[in-house]
């Protein structure tokens, strides 16, 4: 099976509400998408262009490269399915893989369980066909197989990722509650920020935001901060398809003179967080880092965006609070905020109303299974400033 050369249904998976974002990311590599749903996008292609997409994509999960679907009902039937497949040309004898799955189907009440038949059904094959088996366990750290079941329908996949794609590498340090870092760049290209004009971030916690903003400007991708993949444990591969491509996004890295990207936080433990993780990134010299409180964070003179990622609250003392943190930002906004775009990102829409200004526009995310919203503000001065360009996917991710 040569799956290297071979096109074949490719599912790029992310996070919910991320798929507009996801769909321009695919549509600026040059690819096009067959489909576009809540959790991903398809398209087509082979495990060489699995590579381009695992490198590039900033707002996927995992870049899954279809091997077969079929009809099953029963596990036993998946098992037999599975053992008739050539996996002695996917899988090397003496390697190491694990299975992933996501199963619906009434005879399945343990994902584990049929973790355990797709193990038993391609080692028992290899054992066949060549007198060994590859070791398995649940670490994604070789080839890693996947099985989506769902009534009587099955597909299974080479899941070309391995770890998840929406930790972008950068970040040693997770601070406090972080934004997945998937989620922290879509927000971003959310947002009508041209890439040329200051980017604030205060209240900046690991620095994640104002870190990817950083990233998305000097066109680095996630590819660069990775260098473990699942499509590097299967049969077919060569270190040249990999080197090719991560020469490719080190070339694309472009500087922009006189980027301004502004990160404070009252936290010294936060502010200093947040540098660890930008060296690591490569970005630190593009980021001005303040520690204090957001109502004193130096602001240049030339007016940009500014983005908010306050806490939520869970609590009713915790809200209470928040209810005061929510009205000061609403007047640092209004008061020392004129000219800018204003963004906040929030799961707490009562306490959103506490800012004391309208959005012009609410757009749709999820953090972990809190309904966030990214809500946009136009903070005019003295006359209505001019809006920078409105991106095509924050546009089709709008209410």
């Amino acid at each position: 099976m040569k799956i290297f050369t071979t096109p074949r249904r490719i599912i790029v998976t992310c996070n919910k509400r991320l798929s507009p974002y996801l769909e321009r990311e695919v549509v600026d590599l040059g690819f096009v998408p067959v489909r576009t749903f809540p959790t991903g996008v398809e398209l087509e292609g082979t495990v060489k262009d699995c590579i381009r997409l695992n490198l590039n994509l900033r707002c996927a999960s995992q870049v899954h490269y279809a091997l077969k679907e079929f009809k099953v009902n029963h596990p036993d039937v998946l098992y037999r399915v599975l053992n008739g497949m050539p996996w002695e040309t996917i899988l090397a004898k003496d390697g190491y893989f694990s299975v992933t799955s996501n199963v619906d189907h009434p005879t399945v009440n343990n994902n584990m369980f049929v973790n355990v038949k797709v193990k038993d059904a391609i080692v028992d094959r290899m054992r066949s066909e060549t007198g060994q088996r590859p070791d398995s366990g649940n670490e994604l750290t070789g080839a890693v197989i996947h099985l989506y079941w769902k009534d009587d329908r099955a597909e299974v996949f080479i899941d070309t990722s391995g770890e998840t794609l929406a930790k972008h590498g950068y970040r040693k340090i997770p601070g406090k509650a972080p934004m997945l870092e998937a989620l922290a760049a879509a927000t971003v290209m959310a947002t009508k920020w041209d890439r040329v004009s200051p980017f604030i971030n205060p209240m900046c916690g690991s620095g994640t935001v104002a870190i990817e903003a950083a990233l998305l400007a000097t066109k680095r991708v996630p590819g660069l901060y990775r260098s473990d993949y699942s499509f590097m444990h299967v049969l077919g591969y060569t270190d040249d398809l990999y080197q090719k491509e991560l020469e490719t996004i080190r070339n694309q890295v472009i500087e922009v003179p006189g980027l301004t990207i502004v990160a404070s936080d009252i936290s010294l433990d936060a502010a200093t967080i947040s540098k660890v993780n930008a060296e690591n990134a490569g970005v630190d010299s593009l980021i001005q880092f303040q520690q204090c409180d957001f109502e004193e964070t130096a602001l240049p003179e030339k007016p940009g965006l500014v983005y908010f990622n306050p806490e939520y609250g869970e609590r009713l003392g915790e809200i209470s609070e928040l209810e005061g943190t929510y009205s000061r930002v609403g007047d640092f906004m209004k008061k020392k905020c004129q000219g800018y775009l204003g963004y906040i990102f929030t799961g707490n829409l009562d306490l959103a109303k506490k800012i004391g200004l309208k959005a012009s526009r609410r757009i749709e995310f999820f953090t972990a299974k809190i309904d966030c919203r990214l809500l946009e503000y136009e903070l005019y001065g003295g006359t209505r400033r001019q809006n920078l360009p409105k991106t095509e996917a924050s546009s089709q991710a709008e209410e």
